[in-house]
């Protein structure tokens, strides 16, 4: 995981920042939280909304919300990544918004710029989706990765040109680098290499282990490895490639997702077989053969096609991710609803009794599944050693595709070591 460092300044980074914002102030979006307490590690588990999208005065909710936590004198700054979404995987420019109070407000979502649709020819258009930041501690930077996407005609594309990770880089003037293909050159990424929604790990010397889905021309089912990059500021280049997992099984591996924690490597893999995966590995490169995620009784966990994503303290590893259970079984993929557990990192697997919900299903998940909004789409984030993040926007496509982007603050028991105690706010 990412050790923050205090390296970071607040008037630094928000240099800049008015232009991209609409009209430049701070909105407060904040709920009265939800807690729900608990023992162990975690000590509750606080709720809010980020940003209100059931409203029918909205068009449609902020989506794809990923957070990163950057460093600064008085407290950390929080930026998070954000799509409108209009239908299925069709999304509306990449934006950003931050806070500087933990939370508690957030500025009005303004557009990256060249993360925006734009024509490639023959009516289709390209796009980037599934953005995740991340503060690079060496080069002082914020690196977002996603992937393109193709539309036609106000729709995904279906004959989809071949797709390719995107990235865009934030210096600390608060200027972005135009968006910039990562290059792999592998035949068997031929038809696709992608690392969106990906969790990714930036190493001590400062290289970034960063997971890969791919598959050449003319095969259906993706593989997962990891690459280990090298990013100088503005650049990011691949220096190594890792071993191949595979499973012949309708689409294979997908949107993998990587943590350190205990000093090796974990590595969770959605699938389509009603698994989901895990992979362990010593130097991030070569991986043991994956092996489905079960309870710590034997028993498998029972997912659909969903991403799963670590929540890592430094005296524990959890996993979060959506599962099939009694009041969801007519929900799309079970994406609702949100769940966490802690992993038994020695016999790799989850604890049954450390599982916990970490947003609610609301409404009926057997008799009105269509109403129930979907939570498959979330993010992770270590922000001050006291409290962790995740994040997720609701996902109605019955309702015009509204629905609320929610926080839950993942509070501590005790300070997680893996965040610099320097980014907690001063008394």
């Amino acid at each position: 995981m990412v050790v923050l460092h205090n390296r970071f300044g607040r008037r630094e980074f928000l240099t800049g920042l008015g232009a991209m914002l609409t009209g430049g102030t701070l909105v407060d979006w904040s709920s009265a939280a939800l807690a729900d307490e608990g023992t162990g590690l975690i000590k509750d588990i606080r709720r809010s909304i980020v940003f209100p999208g059931r409203d029918k005065v909205q068009k449609t909710g902020w989506f794809l919300p990923r957070a990163c936590a950057v460093p600064a004198p008085d407290g950390p700054l929080v930026l998070m990544t954000v799509q409108r979404i209009s239908g299925s995987d069709y999304y509306h420019p990449v934006c950003w918004t931050i806070s500087s109070d933990l939370g508690r407000t957030w500025s009005q979502p303004g557009p990256i710029p060249g993360m925006g649709r734009r024509p490639v020819g023959q009516g289709v258009q390209v796009a980037v989706c599934d953005v995740v930041p991340e503060f690079h501690p060496p080069s002082r930077t914020v690196l977002a990765i996603g992937q393109n996407v193709f539309y036609k005609k106000g729709r995904f594309f279906r004959a989809q040109p071949p797709r390719r990770p995107v990235y865009t880089v934030r210096d600390a003037q608060g200027h972005w680098t135009p968006p910039t293909k990562l290059v792999w050159n592998d035949p068997r990424g031929s038809e696709i290499y992608v690392c969106g929604c990906a969790q990714r790990v930036t190493l001590p010397d400062g290289d970034l282990l960063i997971p890969l889905s791919f598959a050449p021309k003319g095969r259906v089912d993706r593989m997962v490895s990891s690459v280990r990059c090298a990013l100088d500021g503005r650049k990011v280049s691949v220096k190594q490639v890792g071993n191949v997992l595979e499973l012949r099984k309708r689409r294979g591996l997908l949107e993998p997702s990587i943590t350190a924690f205990d000093g090796r490597f974990w590595m969770t893999i959605r699938a389509e077989d009603n698994h989901g995966y895990l992979s362990v590995s010593d130097d991030g490169l070569q991986w043991s053969p994956q092996q489905p995620w079960t309870w710590d009784d034997g028993q498998p966990l029972r997912m659909s096609t969903t991403q799963q994503h670590w929540l890592t303290h430094s005296d524990g590893l959890f996993l979060v991710y959506t599962r099939r259970a009694e009041n969801n079984v007519n929900v799309f993929r079970w994406r609702a609803p949100l769940f966490l557990a802690q992993v038994d990192p020695k016999r790799r697997c989850l604890i049954r009794q450390t599982e916990r919900v970490v947003f609610p299903l609301i409404g009926d998940g057997i008799n009105d599944p269509k109403h129930v909004a979907r939570m498959g789409n979330f993010d992770v984030t270590n922000v001050t050693p006291q409290q962790s993040w995740i994040t997720v926007g609701e996902c109605l496509p019955a309702d015009g595709w509204r629905g609320d982007t929610l926080l839950a603050r993942v509070i501590w028991n005790q300070p997680n070591r893996l965040v610099d105690v320097k980014t907690e706010p001063r008394p």
